[in-house]
């Protein structure tokens, strides 16, 4: 019988666990503990996003989850987007409680690739279309309809992120020692739009996981378009990096 792993899913930004829904039950289904977290100020995490005052703030939720951990536990970390900050973070803080980390069309900085170094590349390409033309997140007229429709907290919040991610980027750095002695694995999304997959391959140009895999015809959300098969590259790394 197949060993349980514990999968610990973060999603991006403006999001919350509740994008983890398919992928979870697959993963529950085939004998494994699933844990889902809000990053603070998402999903239904009780926090504002106007309470936040650093990008500490808004990691709190998977660094109290980490710390929480009996010693003798390791997890396997899954980041999607702008959750691979919050993953390398904890991989930093938490090594000794983490058999690999995964980063699924995700922001992965490294010991000589920095945040500021990766968010920027992923902001200019998303947001202003240089170097890689990738498509605005935001177009007037949708920020517009997301007011009438409730989404404006969310519109804050990936502002947020992105404002005070850069300016508070050099104290959240990861070294080789910590980070460094993780398996980490990158899922490139071939099909996506949002963070296109020349970005996906100069982020593991410039920063070489363990192990690169390619979920075909998958737009951004992976878990959405690709749910079998996100969950089988899971099952596929866990396996052989626990």
């Amino acid at each position: 019988m197949e060993r349980q792993r514990h999968f610990v899913l973060v999603h991006g930004a403006c999001h919350g666990a509740w994008c983890w829904y398919k992928v979870a039950t697959l993963l529950k289904s085939a004998g494994h503990r699933v844990t889902a977290l809000d990053m603070a100020a998402s999903g239904v995490h009780p926090k504002r996003v106007d309470e936040l005052q650093s990008i500490s703030d808004y990691f709190e939720p998977l660094m109290k989850f980490m710390a929480s951990l009996v010693p003798e536990e390791r997890v396997i970390l899954v980041g999607h987007s702008r959750g691979g900050l919050s993953i390398s973070v904890a991989m930093e803080r938490f090594p000794e409680k983490i058999s690999s980390a995964v980063f699924a069309a995700a922001i992965m900085p490294g010991p000589d690739f920095s945040f500021t170094s990766a968010s920027e590349e992923i902001f200019y390409a998303c947001y202003i279309g240089y170097p890689y033309d990738g498509s605005f997140f935001y177009t007037s007229q949708q920020i517009r309809l997301a007011k009438l429709s409730g989404l404006e907290m969310d519109l804050k919040l990936d502002l947020f992120f992105f404002s005070t991610l850069l300016g508070n980027s050099k104290k959240v750095g990861v070294t080789k020692e910590k980070y460094g002695s993780i398996p980490r694995a990158y899922i490139v999304c071939d099909e996506d739009v949002i963070i296109k997959e020349a970005l996906q391959r100069w982020m593991i140009e410039n920063n070489p996981p363990d192990e690169v895999m390619v979920v075909p015809g998958s737009d951004h959300m992976l878990m959405f378009s690709r749910p079998q098969e996100t969950c089988s590259c899971l099952l596929e790394i866990a396996k052989k990096y626990f």
